[in-house]
């Protein structure tokens, strides 16, 4: 098979160094990722959360915009938000007027006393009648110690007048009660099926993809909420089957299928422990499934099914304890044995309670 080869142009700088550049066509805007690709540029773009989207909005367009504390699960617009409001904001100034940290800087005291302090005391050069506040974006400001988060509280108070924070975490309860208290906190909740729909469609007709009704809502079903899990699932599906189904996307994130779940309930019903057991094993072991995704999706089915409250409470109980000790690295093959053991004993109450 003859080897695909590319034309390179070589530029050669002032300096004597050497630039090659490859002319492979993935090197252009399919090779970018989605999630950055189809980031929304301005408030308008941004899917959901239209109440909190249009406070932000309102306050910055009046000019009284607050220190911001906005937290919740990943992938549910937080970072995209405020990108848009420094856009604008400032406009061309964008990179100049803010200043950005995430999780991958060091964010000790260091850096609060140095770095932050820096940035919030000098003052920004406008040509225009009022100058323009300027913005601090901690992101995953969770994960900052202690020490950094007391330290930040006094620079946020001193440099009210030139400078505005605003703090994105997943988990609120990881910050000061002293920072809560001085930004307006919104809480971005997972998003709806229908806004997660919505976009993936855009990125769908954009991309000329084929995709078919049942892979689509398998996407959305998969992304609980998170349409940065969305877009990176569409993409790896895509980049593995050109049609996108239900069962190419299942596959490319190594999820159990909902008609396998279903077949493994029924086991679980109906059949004798030992078969039971072999026969789940047996599919475990031949589509390479996860023990504990099969108990996560085991788990939501147990609510569609007629059974007894009392039955149904201590079945959910036996496998939360089992996927807490799956999370721990327990031994696949005996927690799978208490899996079938809790939905024997379920059975018995069962025929117990309609006696």
């Amino acid at each position: 098979m003859a080897e695909e080869t590319y034309a390179m142009d070589i530029d050669v700088t002032d300096k004597g160094k050497t630039v090659i550049a490859a002319g492979n066509p993935s090197f252009g805007g399919k090779a970018s990722l989605w999630v950055e690709k189809y980031r929304p540029q301005s408030l308008d773009d941004v899917a959901a959360h239209r109440d909190i989207v249009d406070t932000i909005d309102r306050l910055t367009t009046e000019n009284r915009l607050p220190h911001l504390l906005l937290y919740g699960p990943p992938g549910t617009g937080k970072t995209s938000t405020i990108l848009a409001v420094a856009r604008k904001l400032y406009g061309a100034q964008y990179h100049n007027m803010i200043l950005e940290l995430n999780a991958s800087d060091d964010r000790g005291i260091d850096v609060v006393r140095q770095q932050i302090q820096d940035f919030a005391s000098t003052q920004s050069l406008s040509f225009g009648v009022k100058p323009s506040v300027k913005l601090v974006l901690l992101d995953e400001a969770d994960a900052m110690t202690k020490d950094a988060q007391f330290a930040l509280r006094r620079v946020i108070e001193k440099y009210t007048k030139s400078t505005r924070f605003a703090l994105i975490c997943n988990h609120v309860n990881k910050i000061i009660p002293a920072l809560q208290s001085r930004c307006t906190r919104f809480r971005f909740a997972p998003l709806d099926a229908v806004h997660v729909t919505e976009r993936l469609k855009h990125v769908i007709n954009a991309e000329r993809l084929d995709v078919q009704d049942s892979g689509l809502s398998a996407l959305v079903r998969l992304s609980n909420g998170d349409m940065r899990k969305a877009l990176n699932i569409l993409q790896s599906t895509h980049m593995a089957s050109q049609q996108i189904t239900e069962e190419a996307v299942y596959l490319c994130t190594g999820n159990p299928l909902p008609k396998d779940i279903e077949q493994i309930s029924y086991w679980l019903l109906n059949e004798q422990y030992s078969e039971s057991f072999k026969r789940i094993y047996d599919m475990k072991t031949r589509k390479g499934l996860a023990l504990i995704d099969i108990v996560r999706e085991v788990t939501m089915f147990v609510f569609k099914i007629n059974m007894p409250s009392a039955v149904r409470v201590q079945l959910v109980n036996d496998l939360a304890d089992i996927e807490y000790r799956l999370s721990f690295g327990c031994n696949d093959k005996l927690q799978l044995g208490s899996v079938v053991a809790s939905f024997t004993r379920a059975r018995s109450a069962m025929v117990a309670a309609a006696a």
